[in-house]
């Protein structure tokens, strides 16, 4: 058996891991392949957005389904209830807390669900084109 790992330690692993999701990849390939120029994961700005551009104040999420709790997709797994329910719950706070920030700095934010892209990837594109292409004209 192997030895169980401490809170402390797990939370250390855990917090190193820096996954970038393939559904990332596809969106911001695509976007700079369009000519747009941002910064990924930028993890001085609040809540690591998946997309920044600070010069126009912008910053774009990609929220997993899972992770964020999707109101169409999300669940709670049956296994370990509470820890579930307890951690997805403050995700979905944390992003309200994210949301807050930036709206009272005036940037610009935009959300966009897992599902939005893998349904209708150019819609999705043509979203994030237009959200950003707004605030470049504000």
């Amino acid at each position: 058996m192997k030895n169980p790992k401490t809170t402390e330690e797990r939370s250390r692993m855990m917090g190193k891991i820096r996954a970038v999701s393939k559904l990332e990849t596809l969106v911001t390939n695509e976007l700079w392949g369009r000519g747009y120029r941002f910064r990924r994961n930028v993890r001085s700005l609040k809540g690591t957005p998946d997309i920044a551009i600070k010069k126009y104040k912008v910053v774009v999420f990609i929220d997993s389904c899972f992770w964020h709790l999707c109101p169409v997709h999300g669940k709670i797994p049956k296994t370990h209830v509470e820890f579930w329910t307890e951690k997805l719950t403050r995700n979905q706070e944390r992003d309200r807390e994210v949301n807050e920030f930036y709206e009272e700095k005036e940037w610009n934010i935009l959300r966009i669900w897992e599902h939005e892209i893998r349904g209708d990837f150019e819609g999705a594109i043509r979203k994030m084109t237009h959200f950003i292409d707004k605030a470049k004209h504000k």
